[in-house]
């Protein structure tokens, strides 16, 4: 039988062998690689499947921090790097890699569990739901209908171009900014942003432009890291610029970096990246429909393994009660809970009164950060009315105006 265990130091090599393999990479890592890599290594936090001496299965988390409505954060289980090799699939390996790791993430006290689905039909069996989505853009600039001549912000800010000890110094400031104000967003730590700005290498590198936003006061409020590929037909450019990421405090730098973007000499087309479902970019532009949705795809799954802590810690615009049953099959987070909620504050606690709502966990997940509509998920079936008119009460209490986004891939 093949045993699913902790990997330890001296196994890390083959487990990223395998996870290389899982993930169709080259299979044995270079010396930088494996070096970068072990960066990532936290004793308990690596899975391994092992057949004999080989892995054939793994799985990581980490701790990581997600934004709730209202702005609070929570601790919470971030997934990844999770494969079953080909030769060892459809064996329950993945199934005992996650209820080890879901087991002990809730004996460490997080709230959620949060990874990004590679493939749709994966994670809901073990309670995860849909709670972010996400939306690429790419914009047709010369159609965009912005001044070819635009030379910088008129609000009297400015932009400029940075380099990546300087992204490095300023960045991580900004993003807590940017994400304590949006629900769906979670925490970087330093790793990351070494391994975005080339001091660290996980795989092959090119170095991107990095260019910022400063307000007329001279505060930063907006980064944005991108790359340009070098297309021409007929002595004509056809370049494109691709962002990789773009974070902004205020609408204001928001502006300014997209229509840096599309300013660029010889870039006639720009590709947004992730962004939120709702984000300006079409709005920002004198003609919307320059801007044309290539990708719109689930994002950020969410597992709630408290379910207590999870609806207690977000805020709530309206009043009401909602007595909820939530059927949980890995026996981790399920029960009968009374949500008492007012724009003062929430509580919710185990109650024996009858329910009026009755949903998976997953289910609940999906509507925690307020994107998904109780009334939608009752139209579909997959959530049951006990009490007429109880979708609608849920909507009430739990829908937000935004749409949550999660910015990063993990």
């Amino acid at each position: 039988m093949t045993d699913v265990r902790p990997v330890t130091e001296a196994e890390f090599p083959d487990w990223l062998r395998a996870l290389n393999t899982g993930f169709l990479r080259s299979p044995t890592p270079t010396p930088e690689q494996l070096a970068a890599r072990r960066a990532q290594f936290v004793p308990g936090r690596l899975l391994g499947g092992f057949d004999g001496d080989r892995c054939v299965a793994t799985f990581r988390s980490f701790a990581q921090e997600i934004t709730v409505v209202g702005g609070a954060t929570v601790p919470a289980d971030a997934i990844s790097n999770v494969t079953v090799s080909p030769t060892h699939r459809r064996r329950g390996l993945l199934t005992r890699m996650m209820s080890q790791d879901l087991a002990a993430a809730k004996d460490r006290g997080d709230v959620v569990a949060t990874l990004i689905a590679a493939e749709y039909p994966i994670y809901g069996r073990y309670g995860f739901g849909p709670a972010t989505w996400t939306t690429e853009w790419t914009v047709d600039v010369p159609r965009a209908g912005l001044d070819p001549r635009w030379s910088g912000p008129a609000d009297g800010g400015r932009i400029d171009l940075l380099d990546a000890a300087e992204v490095r110094k300023a960045g991580p400031e900004l993003h807590e900014r940017v994400r304590r104000g949006r629900p769906g967003a979670v925490s970087r730590d330093d790793l990351w942003w070494q391994a975005n700005t080339g001091a660290v290498r996980f795989g092959d590198w090119t170095e991107p432009y990095y260019v910022g936003y400063r307000s007329p006061s001279g505060d930063l409020e907006g980064l944005v890291s991108y790359q340009a590929d070098n297309t021409w037909q007929g002595k004509q450019p056809q370049n494109t610029a691709d962002v990789n990421w773009l974070i902004a405090s205020t609408p204001a730098a928001e502006r300014a970096l997209w229509h840096y973007l599309c300013s660029i000499d010889w870039i006639t087309k720009v590709k947004s990246g992730w962004r939120a479902p709702d984000d300006l970019l079409p709005l920002l532009l004198p003609d919307p429909r320059a801007a044309r949705v290539t990708t719109q795809a689930d994002w950020l799954w969410v597992r709630v393994l408290d379910v207590v802590r999870a609806l207690e810690a977000r805020t709530y615009d309206s009043t009401g009660t909602l007595v909820l049953e939530v059927v949980d099959r890995q026996g981790i987070a399920g029960g009968r809970y009374r949500l008492t909620a007012s724009p003062a504050g929430a509580s919710c606690a185990p109650t024996g009164d009858d329910a009026e709502l009755t949903l998976d966990i997953a289910e609940l997940a999906t509507l925690w950060l307020g994107d998904e509509s109780a009334a939608r998920l009752l139209a579909l079936g997959r959530i049951r009315e006990e009490r007429e008119g109880a979708a609608h009460v849920a909507d009430a209490l739990l829908h937000t105006p935004g749409r949550p986004w999660c910015p990063d891939l993990f």
